[in-house]
Order: C-alpha cells, then sequence, then structure tokens
C-alpha cells in the first residue's frame, strides 16, 4: 500500500543518479579538451610549437675577390686611348710638331668625365684625342699636371655614350694580386695580371728629377700602358701605370713595372699640394 499511496518518489532515485553521472561525464570531456588546448599552446610547461621563421634581409654585394674577367668587365667602360700630337717648344717647326706623336691610356676618375693618366703621355703636347672603348673620340684639354709624380688630369671635350668612372682607392702589399689594362704597342684594352712585387720604389728620370714611393708589379706593360690602370682585386683603381724598368735600350717589358699608388695620384695638382679637380 506504501508503494501504491507514493508512485513518483519510487522513480525519481534513477533519474538523479542519471543525470548526476552526465553531467560528471560532461566535465570531464570539458576538462580534458581545455587541458589539451593548453599543452598544445604551450602553456602550463608543455612543449612549445616550433617558431614561425621570421624574414632575413637580403645579403648585401659580396666583397669576394673579382676574377680577372669579372675585373675586366667591370673596368673596360672607364678605359680610355689617349693619342697626342707633336711637342710644343721654341725648337719645335710646326710640321714636326704636327707629325710627331706619342699614345698611352687614361682612365675615367669622376662623374664629370675627368681622365687620369701619366704626365709624360701629354706634356708638351699640342692636341690630344682620346678614344672611348665605345668607339666614341673626343679633343681633350690638360686639366692639371703633376710632372713630379708624372700624374695629369684631363678634360675632355665629350664623353662616351655611357659614362663610366672607375672606382679609385684601395691599398696594395707585397705579394697582393694585380691587373694592369691599357694600350700596349696599340693593342687596345689588353688585360694582364701579376703581383706586387715592392713598395716604395724610386724611379730615376733624365729630367724632372726622381720619382719615390712607386709600387713595383710583375703584370706585363709596354709602351702604351703608360697612365693605364694598375687594379687590385676588387676592380679599384690602386695605381697609375707610369714606367717599366729595363736595362737595355729595348724599351719592353723584363718583369718590372712601377705605378704611382692612387694617393699619391690624387695628393698632386699644380704644385699645389691639392688633390688635382676629380
Amino acid at each position: 500500500m506504501l508503494g501504491a499511496d507514493n508512485p513518483g518518489k519510487t522513480d525519481e532515485k534513477p533519474k538523479n543518479e542519471l543525470w548526476r553521472r552526465v553531467l560528471i561525464g560532461a566535465v570531464a570531456i570539458w576538462a580534458a579538451a581545455i587541458t589539451g588546448i593548453v599543452l598544445f599552446r604551450g602553456d602550463g610547461g608543455g612543449t612549445k610549437a616550433p617558431a614561425a621563421a621570421r624574414p632575413s634581409a637580403a645579403p648585401s654585394a659580396s666583397d669576394a675577390p673579382l676574377t680577372v674577367p669579372q675585373i675586366y668587365q667591370t673596368v673596360l667602360p672607364s678605359l680610355v686611348s689617349i693619342r697626342s700630337t707633336g711637342k710644343a717648344g721654341p725648337a719645335a717647326s710646326a710640321a714636326k710638331s704636327m707629325t710627331e706623336s706619342s699614345t698611352g691610356t687614361g682612365i675615367i676618375a669622376n662623374a664629370d668625365g675627368t681622365i687620369l693618366t701619366a704626365n709624360h703621355v701629354i706634356a708638351g703636347a699640342v692636341a690630344i684625342q682620346v678614344t672611348y672603348t665605345d668607339g666614341t673620340t673626343a679633343a681633350a684639354e690638360v686639366k692639371s699636371a703633376d710632372p713630379a709624380h708624372d700624374i695629369a688630369t684631363l678634360t675632355p671635350a665629350r664623353g662616351p655614350g655611357t659614362l663610366v668612372p672607375a672606382t679609385l682607392g684601395g691599398r696594395l702589399d707585397v705579394g697582393d694580386p694585380v691587373v694592369a689594362m691599357g694600350n700596349p704597342l696599340g693593342l687596345t684594352a689588353s688585360t694582364t695580371s701579376g703581383v706586387v712585387s715592392g713598395l716604395n720604389r724610386t724611379m730615376s728620370r733624365d729630367e724632372g728629377g726622381d720619382v719615390t714611393g712607386l709600387i713595383q708589379f710583375d703584370a706585363a706593360v709596354n709602351p702604351g700602358s703608360s697612365g693605364g690602370p694598375l687594379l687590385n682585386d676588387r676592380g679599384q683603381v690602386a695605381g697609375i701605370v707610369v714606367a717599366l724598368a729595363n736595362p737595355t735600350d729595348a724599351g719592353t717589358f723584363i718583369g718590372i713595372g712601377f705605378a704611382v699608388p692612387i694617393g699619391a695620384a690624387l695628393g698632386g695638382g699644380q704644385g699645389n699640394g691639392r688633390n688635382p679637380p676629380l
């Protein structure tokens, strides 16, 4: 009779127990999900995911030495062939002054087209003509001269189709590789390589006194190379070729060439110790 009088109470306990179990299960599932998220993100001492790689700056131009072909291609647009005609002076007749000529080399040394060369290539010339490697020719005038260092600068009437000044500078030590470029014996844009054989050499001259502080090198040069660049392995003009040594009167290369260091060349000018106007 008691069961008949309270039928709702006999079914309520199983329902409550079922809901309790469902609730506990839901809590357990929620806790497991949160734990998984925490561990995946690396919080709470878990294993961290690999950090994303950051973009890096592009590398700058390489400072590695250039090969001889690379130096040739770099400097070629700056190379100049120079032809000077006649020698001015009271003893020179008009006919003789216009028939005598000499050839040499120069290098475009500034964005205004100024050409750096050896002074003896153009000293006393009545007329000077420059030829660029693109075939363009132009008349030129002496801009500055430093006979003591055998250095001069020229101002051409016009530049090549594309003006490419050479890069000046670069210290040399004994044993360093060097490249000489020039127009020896009329062979335009000739390129030879060698090493620095010595520093602070002195060259004696019949006129104008000794030239001191020269670079001695063994890259082949010959008449017509004078005024050309002596380049380091970065393609920088480290010196200006001015002479070769030969104990005979042949005037040909036997393994000893001389160049004025670029620092001394840029310290020349009209005898006033200032840089030539490059």
